[in-house]
């Protein structure tokens, strides 16, 4: 489970920001909208946030932040000894980018930050809470002055901790190279990061490949229709049949002809619609409307995630779905079967501010750029709104930011 967020010097975000999963004492829709930790120091963490903000706000710098550290620790140990970093700091006041990421996994919480400036790490830094005081596991930092690097390790850390540190290149984390040189305690936080952690964006969009497997599997296929369904988006009944395909093959041998065509066979999913009359219609998916075809396309991804209780981050979640479909997303992660997946995702859908019962205050944040193009995050619940406020309204006037000021004089 995700619990917190900060970034320092990282695209338009440039003094430290952060980014906060942990649930306040309000206990408005508690057992819906959170889950419960198992850890006194925090208690519950909230299975949904949403983030608005102006268009160049920083909502997608956020996600592409999350992304990029988990990139770095999953690829760095395998990286070209002179490779740079080359993580983009804030262009205003350029200097080294940190991340640190707060997640709980087993019952224990753990404290992963690194600093990095184009060509080395800087800092590096696990700490773990099996108990109210932290254990620091390993601690990394490179002196500028005397050129030289040093660790510090906790009794925690078990296993060949000299080999992994001298084995740890300048532009390389030491996680991920203890991880590629068998470190089974490190293995299990790096896997979080790997398999954990799912994002989506305009470089990681969702494909249906997925879906287009598990629709092969009876049971998979009963599943994703009663998650489609739900939806009321009309489909009634998925089926798969098998059609011949010509495809073009591109032909170098200067005796043949230049283009071929070639007989493949493709399974494709045929959705049925009833009409209010009875009549039965069936649908490629070519004829289904965007917003049903996006559905489609993460209904396998969705369910998967919350069978392994994974972390959804989201950029744009609503912009191909209707109000109805972005609320129908969100209340799939507000269930009690939905365990310990959450999701965390950028949206302009003011709607989804009115929708009873949706978010609890917590869950709503707010990213604003100011005068000097710096970006900062701010949860709802900091402006104390009342019960009763309404908060589109609210948030469309300006009241807590993270709207775009239009000077209507210019035109």
């Amino acid at each position: 489970m995700l619990v917190e967020f900060r970034l320092q010097n990282y695209r338009s975000f440039c003094e430290e920001q952060v980014f906060s999963l942990a649930a306040s004492k309000d206990t408005q829709y508690l057992d819906t909208h959170s889950i419960d930790t198992g850890i006194k120091s925090i208690p519950r963490v909230l299975r949904t946030a949403a983030i608005y903000g102006a268009n160049a706000s920083g909502k997608s710098n956020l996600v592409q932040a999350l992304q990029d550290m988990q990139g770095f620790v999953i690829q760095s140990a395998s990286r070209p000894p002179e490779a740079p970093i080359g993580l983009p700091s804030f262009k205003f006041a350029p200097g080294p980018t940190s991340f640190e990421t707060t997640f709980i996994l087993g019952g224990a919480r753990y404290q992963y930050s690194f600093t990095t400036d184009h060509q080395r790490v800087l800092e590096e830094t696990l700490l773990v809470f099996k108990t109210a005081k932290p254990q620091r596991w390993f601690q990394r930092r490179y002196d500028s002055e005397s050129d030289a690097e040093t660790y510090e390790f906790g009794p925690g850390l078990k296993g060949q901790r000299s080999l992994w540190q001298q084995a740890t290149r300048p532009n390389a984390l030491f996680l991920s190279t203890a991880v590629q040189l068998n470190s089974q305690q490190l293995q299990a936080i790096y896997q979080w990061f790997d398999q954990q952690l799912i994002i989506l964006n305009h470089r990681t969009p969702p494909g249906g490949g997925f879906t287009q497997k598990k629709l092969e599997d009876p049971a998979w296929r009963e599943r994703i229709l009663r998650f489609v369904s739900t939806a009321d988006v009309g489909i009634s009944n998925i089926e798969l049949v098998t059609r011949e395909k010509h495809e073009p093959i591109y032909l170098l041998d200067p005796q043949q002809p230049a283009v071929s065509m070639q007989k493949t066979k493709v399974r494709e999913p045929i959705f049925e619609h009833f009409s209010a009359s009875g009549q039965s219609e069936h649908f490629t998916l070519d004829e289904e409307s965007e917003g049903t075809r996006l559905l489609l396309t993460i209904a396998g991804p969705i369910l998967d995630i919350l069978d392994r209780g994974c972390t959804l981050i989201v950029d744009e979640l609503d912009s191909p779905l209707h109000t109805l479909l972005a609320q129908h997303l969100v209340q799939h992660f507000h269930r009690q079967e939905a365990g310990l997946a959450q999701m965390v995702f950028t949206t302009h859908n003011t709607a989804l501010l009115s929708a009873v019962g949706l978010f609890r205050r917590d869950q709503i944040w707010f990213a604003e750029k100011d005068a000097e193009h710096a970006s900062s995050l701010v949860a709802l619940s900091e402006f104390s709104p009342r019960k009763s406020e309404a908060i589109e309204r609210g948030y469309l006037a300006g009241r807590y930011g993270g709207v775009p000021f239009i000077d209507t004089a210019a035109g």
